[in-house]
């Protein structure tokens, strides 16, 4: 069952931010789609190692309520299901990208490891 949007009251801006990106993998899923522009279910299941049928679908159908991913069914046998951000998507993904430079400071800092994504690398 997807979770009802929060709808405020926020605190700031950022609580308002965080509210539509909270989950483990809506960053991902966001990354993912901007890096490929439209990718069907099993595409963005691959390409986020570990995410389960179950949790992909949940974040998908909350991203859409949320206005930030589109769903288009072609009408097709079998029905094609394909995946894009909308605009305001686009905005946020793009909001995030120093939250990511950051964190790519902080892996290296740190000493963390990092997953090797260069095929599908963006910034």
């Amino acid at each position: 069952m997807a979770k009802e949007p929060r709808r405020g009251p926020y605190i700031c801006g950022i609580d308002a931010a965080l509210d539509v990106v909270s989950g483990k993998w809506k960053g991902l899923i966001l990354w993912e789609l901007d890096a490929h522009r439209v990718r069907r279910f099993s595409e963005l299941r691959r390409g986020l190692t570990g995410v389960s049928e179950k949790m992909l679908t949940q974040h998908l159908r909350e991203m859409e309520t949320d206005g930030l991913v589109h769903r288009k069914v072609h009408a097709e046998v079998p029905p094609r299901v394909e995946y894009s951000l909308t605009e305001h998507g686009r905005t946020l993904n793009h909001a995030l990208g120093p939250l990511g430079v950051w964190g790519t400071e902080r892996i290296r800092r740190e000493g963390h490891e990092a997953v090797d994504v260069r095929e599908t690398a963006h910034d």
